[in-house]
């Protein structure tokens, strides 16, 4: 039964390929990717008319779902993966943390990926449990870039709220002086974020930081403020 939702599912992606969108997929990742080529709109659709065939099920069936998806490293059974988790949020228990951070350590290989899972499924999570963002402080000090950038785009959709103010600043502590790109910009990205609410707090961390802080990250993290503020934070 499982099978057969998985097999009908995989038929309606490579019928939704579009060879533009299949050809221009790769031009935004730096890593190799794996991609049909189907519309997000589309994808979309898809990971919607399934759900409904199978939100009736036992929730570790839904997971078990989910992973056999991840498993093929395709970018758009990623997306439908992780959907379908997020969907499922009403039902997180603490358990459920593991086999995220499982998911995150083994099939996450690209920022889409992180992204996905982490502004949805994973900060939902946080939300839910919060004594688990000590786990997070660990996922900064990781080898493994997407885990470390994992650390702070988990509190993406929290930070823009205003909440987690504390903590986004303990893991832009963490990550402050990291190498990675994509690291960088997630960090920058959070800080972002928690700018919307707490601006003033923000340009304090950036100003006191921005010696040793990276461009990338700088210039992310003074994105949404005045453009006097953002001279003066990007004066050497």
């Amino acid at each position: 039964m499982d099978e057969h939702v998985l097999t009908r599912l995989r038929q309606e992606l490579i019928e939704g390929i579009d060879e533009k969108t299949r050809d221009g997929a790769s031009r935004f990742f730096k890593e190799e990717v794996r991609f049909y080529g189907v519309k997000s709109s589309l994808v979309r659709k898809i990971a919607t008319k399934y759900f409904r065939e199978i939100k009736g099920r036992d929730k570790g069936k839904i997971f078990t779902l989910c992973e056999e998806l991840l498993r093929s490293d395709y970018g758009e059974e990623a997306f439908i993966a992780f959907e379908w988790a997020y969907s499922l949020r009403s039902q997180y228990e603490p358990s459920d943390f593991f086999i995220f951070e499982g998911w995150l350590e083994r099939y996450v290989n690209n920022w889409a990926k992180c992204d996905t899972l982490c502004n949805h499924t994973l900060g939902s999570f946080i939300e839910l449990y919060p004594q688990y963002m000590e786990k997070l402080f660990g996922w900064a000090r990781s080898d493994n870039r997407w885990v470390r950038r994992a650390s702070a785009v988990t509190l993406i959709l929290p930070a823009r709220r205003g909440d987690f103010l504390p903590e986004a600043f303990m893991i832009a502590d963490i990550l402050l002086l990291d190498k990675d790109d994509m690291v960088q910009k997630g960090y920058g990205w959070l800080l972002k974020e928690a700018s919307r609410a707490h601006q003033a707090e923000v340009f304090d961390y950036v100003m006191k930081n921005k010696a040793v802080m990276p461009r990338t990250s700088l210039r992310y993290a003074i994105e949404k403020m005045p453009a006097e503020l953002r001279r003066k934070a990007m004066e050497r």
